[in-house]
């Protein structure tokens, strides 16, 4: 053999990390069991902030401009699992939505994190963020009205010269209304 071969990695190497283990031989010439090499462990702090990234970039079906963390669905978030709380008990898009934060979460590498699906404590209009709010009026929905606010203000043109259509609007979670100002009808989101 050549020297410059005796410097070469081999198959037998534990530079080369075979699957499997077994017995190895030890660069110095002794044997020793093989350990595969682990992955480094992750804080649980850093990989649920990845995992809420993930969660940030999947859409509501019935809504696209807002994510489903906008809304608050998705309630928490550990480096096992996602929950996840939908709008109303019967609430069509909830499948859809289990999908897609699954769809989501195994593209990122995180087939792993289970989605547990919980009704209590109940969804309410308390948990859509200021950023999903906004994203709401920008798409034309009036987004809920705050505790103790009555007038519900037209995402078109801003008056509050406003009137309810219908109590049911284009999903269940939304009502019809109309402003009297620019006469445009619009959706307003349900508080509950």
């Amino acid at each position: 053999m050549v020297e410059a071969d005796k410097m070469r990695p081999s198959k037998t190497s534990p530079l080369m990390g075979e699957v499997g283990g077994g017995e190895r031989l030890h660069a110095l010439g002794g044997s020793q069991p093989f350990t595969p090499p682990q992955p480094l462990p992750i804080k649980g702090r850093g990989l649920e902030q990845q995992i809420w990234q993930v969660l940030e970039s999947v859409p509501d079906p019935e809504i696209p401009v807002v994510s489903v963390v906008d809304l608050g669905i998705v309630r928490t978030v550990s480096p096992e699992r996602v929950v996840i709380t939908p709008t109303y008990t019967g609430c069509p898009a909830t499948q859809v939505i289990e999908r897609d934060i699954r769809d989501a979460l195994d593209a990122a590498g995180y087939r792993h994190v289970t989605i547990e699906t919980t009704l209590a404590p109940p969804w309410t209009t308390d948990w859509i963020s200021a950023a999903g709010k906004a994203k709401l009026r920008a798409y034309s929905i009036a987004p809920p009205l705050a505790a103790g606010q009555r007038a519900v203000e037209c995402p078109q043109c801003g008056s509050i010269q406003t009137e309810e259509i219908s109590r049911f609007g284009s999903t269940p979670c939304k009502a019809q209304w109309r402003c009297r100002d620019c006469l445009e009808p619009f959706d307003l989101f349900k508080c509950h």
